[in-house]
């Protein structure tokens, strides 16, 4: 007997339509063609920094904001098209609401596109106030330009979130969808862990988008009447609200996708208990506050916030990662499961996210915050969270929804990019312990050899594994358009999530 209290009723057997498996598809082809361009940004940066070439300040920085604002965006967008799969593994799906945040996102890339490579708009990716206007080396076209591609970017994220919130709102009811009747005991009806997790990382999306709309249409504001004053302090909390929160959504909307597949290779259903509940509704409190982090070093600050932030902080990094990493080793062990490229994806991103998030709770420490946090070692924690935790997920991800045989040649390039990527996060690692500053055009007017040689040093390390990196996804997106099974053959491989 069914529990459900919406007006729509999930599907028994989880199952993506083929009109919403080529949406997926093309949304993160879109998405992985962007990704591939802001690992090229990145090694130029990276070659630049290491003495190997030769860049102008104002294109540095340029490049240093694209290649933030791709990746962060980028990558962001590609979560909330996974946690859109996820819904429609079980519902019907409104695809003119995709379509057309398909379109507001191009939109939105070509003006950040515009406003930076064309315009050199290099305010960084948080474009903290009041850098924008201050002196500001770009000209002002480029400022409002990059206001408003992002504002219409968010209108995406956000037609996006809301959506899928819509359609698990009308299917399981709101207290259902967070698992909270689980507080009681446990329900008739068994919530799939992946409807939970969908809904957590929507809401924190849609909170955090809200918070960074709201800061835009300020900026917006400020470009428009530059008399106009506002309080720093204030609008960078709002915006670090913003892009810390989506910045770590999208890994969690990554593990809602372990957790709906893996129990397909290990053979292990993976359930919602009291625990699993308590563990992702925690995160989502802890993650709209643990953003205080990264405002330490502001003494202005009242202090009750700032010891909320180191709260927040450790807080945000403990449920729901102890509870899956046990998940994992549960569904794991002596489950006989076959090794194929997908579950290794998986397992190996989950040991990508537990390095960097234990790198990341360390700079999160006040005490070590107030040496460490204007160092190489901030990108080196959310990079390996990044390059070896989220985007392992979202490749094993792309194996598996494209129904690839091709297993030996996506070894072979997924093997080259863990080497690749962990050679390149180790030498931003290596950078913050030698005390390397981070946002550098380069370090020879650091007057510490010490520092400076090091830090050339690294940079050019880190450039030839992020090329090795790149070499090996390359590889990885040629198995799986070579490899790719045909619609009949993927029906029998069963590809379509079921369970």
């Amino acid at each position: 007997m069914s529990t459900t209290t919406g007006a729509l009723k999930p599907r028994e057997v989880p199952e993506i339509d083929a009109r919403s498996r080529r949406l997926v598809t093309i949304w993160l082809a879109t998405m992985l063609a962007a990704f591939v361009v802001m690992v090229i940004l990145g090694i130029t940066m990276r070659l630049n920094q290491g003495a190997a070439i030769k860049l102008m300040p104002n294109t540095f920085y340029a490049l240093m904001t694209m290649h933030g604002l791709g990746m962060a965006g980028g990558l962001f967008t590609a979560g909330v098209v996974l946690i859109w799969y996820l819904t429609a593994l079980r519902f019907q799906m409104n695809h003119t609401v995709m379509w057309v945040c398909y379109v507001l996102v191009l939109i939105g890339v070509v003006g950040v596109l515009a406003a930076t490579l064309v315009g050199h708009f290099a305010a960084g990716w948080y474009a903290l106030y009041p850098l924008p206007f201050v002196n500001a080396a770009w000209p002002s076209w480029t400022i409002g330009t990059t206001i408003v591609s992002l504002m219409i970017l968010g209108v995406a994220w956000l037609v996006m979130q809301m959506d899928i919130m819509r359609v698990l709102a009308a299917g399981y009811g709101l207290k259902r969808m967070f698992g909270l009747e689980y507080y009681k005991g446990e329900p008739a009806e068994p919530l799939p862990p992946a409807v939970m997790i969908t809904a957590v990382c929507a809401t924190a999306g849609i909170l955090g988008t809200v918070v960074g709309a709201a800061t835009l249409i300020i900026y917006l504001f400020k470009w428009v009447t530059p008399a106009t004053q506002f309080d720093p302090l204030l609008l960078k909390n709002t915006m670090f609200m913003f892009g810390h929160t989506i910045v770590n959504v999208a890994m969690y909307c990554g593990l809602g996708v372990m957790y709906q597949l893996m129990p397909a290779y290990t053979k292990r259903p993976w359930k919602v208990n009291r625990l699993l509940v308590i563990s992702w509704n925690a995160t989502l409190v802890f993650i709209l506050f643990a953003y205080f982090h990264h405002l330490y070093m502001d003494f202005a600050q009242p202090k009750a916030i700032q010891i909320l932030g180191q709260i927040a902080s450790y807080g945000s990094a403990l449920p729901a990662t102890a509870v899956t990493i046990f998940g994992v080793g549960s569904q794991l062990y002596r489950s006989g499961i076959k090794w194929t490229l997908t579950p290794f994806a998986f397992m190996m991103s989950v040991v990508g996210w537990g390095i960097g998030g234990a790198a990341a709770v360390i700079d999160a420490t006040i005490a070590v915050n107030r040496v460490f946090h204007n160092t190489l070692w901030v990108p080196a924690h959310f990079h390996t969270y990044f390059l070896v935790g989220f985007v392992l997920i979202l490749f094993g991800f792309l194996h598996h929804h494209l129904n690839s045989r091709a297993e030996r040649l996506a070894g072979t390039g997924f093997v080259t990019m863990l080497v690749g990527g962990y050679g390149f996060v180790l030498m931003f690692y290596l950078g913050g312990l030698s005390s390397v500053p981070r946002r550098y055009a380069d370090y020879s007017a650091i007057p510490l050899p010490s520092v400076s040689q090091p830090g050339t040093h690294y940079a050019l390390w880190g450039a030839l594994f992020a090329s090795l990196f790149l070499l090996g996804a390359l590889v990885f997106f040629l198995s799986n358009g070579i490899g790719r099974r045909s619609p009949g053959e993927a029906a029998v491989a069963g590809a379509g999530a079921r369970g």
